[in-house]
C-alpha cells in the first residue's frame, strides 16, 4: 500500500450497457474506471460470456470483460459465475492492482441452481506483510433472499476471516430497507463507510436521479478517509447504479 492508502470502488456494470439496454458502453466504463485509479475494483454483473452480444455487437470485446476492464491497469483479477444461461452467465469481479494471496467464489443462493454467490480474497499489500479479506457481493431482490444471503455472507466470515484482520465487503446489496446494517454492525463490527464519513447511506439507485441505498462499502479493521458517490458525467450516462469510491489507511 501507497502512501496515499488504499482506494477501493464497487460499481455494478450492468453488463456493459446503459440504461435500459440501449446502448454498449464498456470501453467508456472502462476510460471511466482508469480515470477513478483505484487500487481494488469491486464489479457486480460482469459478463462473463454471452454468444449472441458477441455475435452481433460490433464493439464487444475480443477479451472477456473482465480481461479487457483490467488489461495494462489491474494486473490481478477474479471472476465467480452467480447467473448462467444459455447464451453465457454474468457474476461478480474483483480488479486489484495487488496480488491475491487466494480467492474463492461461494454460492449463497437459497435457490437450487446459482443465481447469487459471494466472491471471498485475499489480497497481499505492495510493501508490506499485511493481508486484507475482500469480499464482492451482489444480493437478491427480496427480503427473504437477502436475509439467507446475508447469514450465509456473516458464517463466512465467522469461520475464514480473523478478527483482526483488515476486511472490506462491497457491492450491490439491494437493501433499501437495511436488514443488513444490525447484523453487520452488533455481530461482525463492521462499518459502512459513507454513512460513517457522511451520517447516511449513499443514494446510488438509479444512476440518473438516485434515490434508493443499493450499494455500498463496509469495513473493520481499516481507518476511513473519505467516500463519495460518483453521479457526475460521464457516470450518470453509463450503468443504472453509481458507484462508491472510498479511501482507507490502515
Amino acid at each position: 500500500m501507497n502512501q496515499k492508502g488504499l482506494r477501493v470502488l464497487t460499481y455494478n456494470i450492468h453488463k456493459g450497457f446503459n440504461v435500459g439496454n440501449r446502448g454498449f458502453v464498456l470501453h467508456q466504463i472502462r476510460d471511466a474506471l482508469i480515470a477513478a485509479d483505484a487500487d481494488l475494483m469491486f464489479l457486480q454483473e460482469m459478463q462473463g460470456e454471452h454468444q449472441r452480444h458477441q455475435q452481433k455487437i460490433a464493439e464487444w470485446p475480443a477479451l472477456s470483460q473482465l480481461e479487457f476492464l483490467a488489461e495494462n491497469t489491474w494486473p490481478f483479477h477474479a471472476y465467480g459465475k452467480n447467473a448462467i444461461y444459455n447464451a453465457g452467465h454474468h457474476g461478480n469481479a474483483i480488479l486489484s492492482k495487488h496480488p491475491f494471496e487466494h480467492w474463492e467464489n461461494i454460492n449463497v443462493s437459497p435457490f437450487p441452481w446459482a443465481s447469487r454467490s459471494l466472491l471471498h480474497g485475499v489480497i497481499r499489500l505492495h510493501g508490506t506483510n499485511r493481508d486484507v479479506h475482500i469480499v464482492c457481493i451482489h444480493f437478491g431482490l427480496t427480503g427473504k433472499e437477502r436475509r439467507l444471503q446475508i447469514s450465509k455472507l456473516s458464517a463466512r466470515i465467522d469461520s475464514h476471516v480473523p478478527h483482526d484482520a483488515p476486511l472490506i465487503i462491497a457491492g450491490d446489496f439491494n437493501d433499501w430497507l437495511g436488514q443488513a446494517d444490525r447484523l453487520f454492525h452488533d455481530h461482525l463490527g463492521l462499518h459502512e463507510v459513507f454513512c460513517e464519513i457522511h451520517g447516511r447511506y449513499a443514494r446510488s439507485f438509479p444512476a440518473w436521479l438516485p434515490f434508493l441505498p443499493m450499494d455500498r462499502i463496509y469495513y473493520r479493521g481499516l481507518t476511513p478517509v473519505s467516500c463519495e458517490r460518483l453521479a457526475y458525467a460521464p457516470w450518470h450516462a453509463l450503468s443504472d447504479h453509481a458507484p462508491l469510491t472510498a479511501l482507507f489507511t490502515l
